[in-house]
């Protein structure tokens, strides 16, 4: 890990690994994505919108998701496609997952008993989610998802995430909800609905997710999103933060696949 040559400067935080889901449907008035409101008492993103979504864990690198994760593609890495899956049932009780006989996908009904009988449980830890898809002979639905985005936190921060996002069409007749701990509320709406909700001050967006929202809401519908990821081209972003008046200006490269390359943060005020 590089370091500042000044003896007395912070080393800088390793990225952890990490990994969201932009779980998205075609609503009345046009695409809607499943996002969250996170606990004011976590300490990243609290009172944020965000995806579902967290940490790689060990147990989402286990040599039996080579057969129960299939993948089409090199990268990124296994894992992340687990755990963004994984920390997707924690969160919302969704399972984006298929029969391993047939691929086709996972019935309503299946999903509301499974859920029922294991969300808490894999949640808590005290079961293997590896366990729980073999045992219920089913696979995850890799097929149905895209690579979405790569980003990196800044090395200025203390806490830092290398997080890749990734798109998946909301499973039929499953019911997301938020799970009353980390996260408090949730709602489905329109990617530029939940900007302007911000700019307004009735939202919190954390800037990668201002961003990916954009860029999601230029899609009339699912099909069209889909479309849009699998053109796009996928570059790692770690943010520039630079002190700007009143609060902080984030800016990412031009050639990043965004039309917006700069996001100003203002400076938090006392409650």
């Amino acid at each position: 890990m590089t370091q500042n040559s000044s003896p007395s400067a912070k080393p800088q935080a390793t990225p952890i690994p990490s990994a969201t889901v932009m779980v998205v449907r075609d609503g009345r008035e046009g695409i809607e994505v499943f996002m969250l409101v996170r606990n004011r008492m976590v300490d990243f993103a609290s009172g944020a919108l965000v995806f579902p979504g967290g940490k790689v864990d060990a147990s989402d690198r286990d040599p039996a998701w080579g057969e129960l994760a299939p993948l089409s593609v090199s990268h990124p890495e296994r894992s992340y496609w687990v755990a963004s899956v994984r920390e997707t049932f924690e969160e919302t009780g969704l399972l984006i997952a298929d029969h391993r006989a047939d691929s086709k996908p996972v019935k309503a009904t299946e999903a509301i008993r499974i859920t029922a009988a294991a969300q808490k449980d894999i949640a808590a830890g005290t079961r293997g989610f590896a366990d729980l898809i073999a045992a219920e002979g089913l696979g995850i639905a890799t097929q149905r998802m895209v690579h979405f985005a790569h980003w990196i936190t800044p090395a200025t921060m203390p806490k830092r995430f290398d997080t890749h996002f990734f798109l998946a069409e909301a499973p039929v007749g499953q019911h997301a909800v938020h799970d009353g701990g980390e996260t408090v509320e949730s709602v489905w709406i329109n990617p530029l609905q939940a900007i302007a909700e911000a700019e307004a001050g009735k939202r919190t967006l954390v800037p990668a997710t201002t961003l990916n929202l954009e860029k999601l809401g230029k899609a009339r519908n699912v099909e069209q999103a889909f479309a849009h990821a699998r053109a796009s081209r996928i570059v790692a972003i770690t943010p520039a933060v630079a002190k700007a008046e009143g609060g902080i200006r984030i800016s990412i490269p031009a050639d990043a696949g965004y039309d917006t390359h700069e996001v100003f943060v203002p400076r938090a005020t006392p409650a």
